[in-house]
Parts: C-alpha cells; sequence; structure tokens
C-alpha cells in the first residue's frame, strides 16, 4: 500500500513543519496520494473480482481469496499487513524531502513494472497516469530542496569531523587474487577523496576526536 504510505508520510510531514510553503506543498500532495489510492484500490478491485466466483483463481492466491473476501485490504504484495513503519519521518525538512524523493522514484519503477505485464489497455492507462504523476511530485519535491539554500551534503546543524570526511576507505584490493577488483579510483579521485588502502590495519584511524 505504497499510495496509503505516501499520503500518510507527506501529510504528517506537513503537520510537523513551520514553513507555510513546505506545508502547503506537503499536504497538497498527501491529499493528492490518497486520491491515488483510490485509483490502486479500484483497480485492484475490478481484477480481484473473480476471485469470487472462480475456485482456480481464488487457488492463485487464498490469503486474498479467503482472508480478504477477493477485496482491498491494507496488506503489502507479500502478506504482510500494513503498518507505520513504512513511513519515513525525521523532522528535518532536507532528509525528509530526499526520502520523499526517493520514493516517488521506487514508486516510478513499480508502476513501469506493472504496466509491462499488464495488457489491460484501461489498467495501463490508469497506470501511465499514476507514474506520470510520481514524476511530478518528484520535481515538486526538488524545487522545495533546492528552496532550503542548503548544499547536497549540508544535513543538520553539526559539522563533519574535518579530514575524516574526505578519507575513502578502499577495503577491495584484489591482493590475493580472488576477484575483488579494487575500482576504488574511478570515482574517489573525482570527489576530492584521500584514498585510505585496507583501513583495518591502520587503527590510528579509527580514534576520532569528534568535531572541534
Amino acid at each position: 500500500m505504497s499510495e496509503l504510505a505516501a499520503a500518510m508520510q507527506y501529510s504528517i510531514q506537513g503537520i510537523n513543519t513551520d514553513d507555510p510553503m513546505l506545508k502547503d506543498l506537503l499536504m497538497d500532495i498527501g491529499t493528492e496520494e490518497l486520491s491515488h489510492l483510490e485509483v490502486i484500490g479500484t483497480l485492484a478491485r475490478m481484477h480481484l473480482k473473480p476471485m469470487k466466483t472462480s475456485r482456480e483463481d481464488a487457488d492463485a492466491d487464498p490469503l486474498l481469496a479467503i482472508t480478504g473476501g477477493s477485496g482491498v485490504n491494507l496488506f503489502n504484495s507479500r502478506g504482510n499487513a500494513w503498518t507505520a513503519d513504512y513511513l519515513k519521518i525525521t523532522g528535518q525538512p532536507e532528509v525528509d524531502l530526499r526520502n520523499n524523493i526517493a520514493a516517488e522514484a521506487r514508486a516510478k519503477i513499480t508502476y513501469e513494472r506493472l504496466i509491462d505485464f499488464c495488457d489491460d489497455q484501461g489498467t495501463r492507462d490508469a497506470l501511465q497516469f499514476l507514474m506520470t504523476r510520481e514524476i511530478t511530485h518528484m520535481k515538486a519535491f526538488m524545487l522545495a530542496l533546492d528552496s532550503l539554500g542548503l548544499s547536497p551534503l549540508e544535513i543538520g546543524s553539526l559539522q563533519p569531523t574535518p579530514d575524516l570526511v574526505d578519507q575513502y576507505f578502499n577495503d577491495s584490493t584484489d591482493e590475493d587474487g580472488d576477484g575483488s577488483a579494487d575500482m576504488a579510483g574511478a570515482l574517489s579521485s573525482k570527489g576530492g577523496f584521500k584514498c585510505i588502502d585496507s583501513p583495518a590495519f591502520h587503527p590510528e584511524l579509527m580514534a576520532v576526536d569528534g568535531p572541534n
């Protein structure tokens, strides 16, 4: 029930923020996610209807057919009950907005895969609409994140430990020929990192005094 999780997550984030612009954005998108829940629920109800009268269809998923009465219920695809554990709420706008962007990206891919396995054109059209709105929400959250005026790595108020923050721990050297190719240089050289080979053999690196 990803749409329910999104509706609850964004709405509660909106309640928690003191920023009027951000609150309005989160509540608007949270409200729209409730409408998406209705769309998904209606589609699921239509596709599950044969389970009410067909033993063969019911046998495909007894949990839905017998326990759920061939209807919509708050379970995920593995039969686990929906809980608030699905929600990502930290009360830190730059963290919550990044979580939201990631959630919309995951939803976009999920709808894309559902479309690939669907041969009913009406359902495909509905899923295409929902998939498109995920990108719309990503754009809105990205703009909101940008409006905070923070750099990509500026999170919270405490500063990271100098020097330590720029160390890349290179744990794959392939010195024993086991196939763990050392590819660290390709990315670390572009990020201003100081590459530390085999950090486990440098205990002095583990002694951290904390931020100044």
